[in-house]
């Protein structure tokens, strides 16, 4: 609550805003909320057209990774696979795992996708950690829902999904060449181990 205009009471704590020392926590407390608002802020990419006419629910169910750019999150994993189910309100829980052959160990992680628009339209932010969320945006779909090519906030972020453990060679050339332009760079996609 405000007493005055140089005057600020939270928790029976009085902070004078007017003088120096609020200054610097002042500008500490809008930087980590610039940090967090940007952390949140999703958008898709300028360069891609995510998929119109989703369907969520026949999306909701097991993908398995064929390909995917690696990143610190996923890095070495294999045997991975993302789940999708359908929440009441309108989001979808995710369920990625995947399997770590140094470790002998399985890593999981649950997270929440939102769209960011018409649900029609497969363009999601997908949030693992709090607040910060990523880009997820299906680029790719065949007409029975049994692959997928997904592109995160930028095509450094790819994933080739299939229903399936195995994809036909051709298929998957053809997939990664639409991958590649959207500006997907081939050269860092990896095969994923599927057992």
């Amino acid at each position: 609550m405000f007493q005055d205009a140089g005057a600020f009471v939270a928790q029976g704590m009085h902070f004078n805003v007017s003088g120096s020392t609020w200054r610097t926590p002042c500008k500490t407390i809008a930087l980590a909320a610039a940090v967090m608002a940007a952390g949140c802020a999703v958008s898709v990419p300028a360069h891609i057209q995510p998929i119109s006419h989703f369907d969520a629910a026949r999306y909701a169910g097991t993908w398995y990774e064929i390909a995917r750019i690696d990143h610190r999150f996923e890095k070495g994993l294999i045997n991975t696979s993302a789940s999708y189910a359908l929440n009441g309100d309108g989001t979808l829980k995710v369920i990625n795992r995947g399997f770590n052959p140094e470790t002998k160990e399985w890593k999981q992680v649950e997270g929440k996708a939102r769209f960011l628009g018409d649900s029609s339209v497969a363009a999601l932010k997908v949030s693992f950690f709090g607040p910060f969320y990523g880009g997820y945006n299906v680029v790719s779909l065949d007409e029975q829902y049994q692959t997928a090519v997904v592109i995160g906030q930028d095509a450094r972020y790819f994933w080739l999904l299939s229903r399936s453990k195995t994809m036909p060679a051709e298929q998957m050339h053809r997939l990664l060449q639409k991958a590649q332009a959207m500006q997907v760079d081939l050269n860092r996609v990896i095969l994923v181990q599927q057992d």
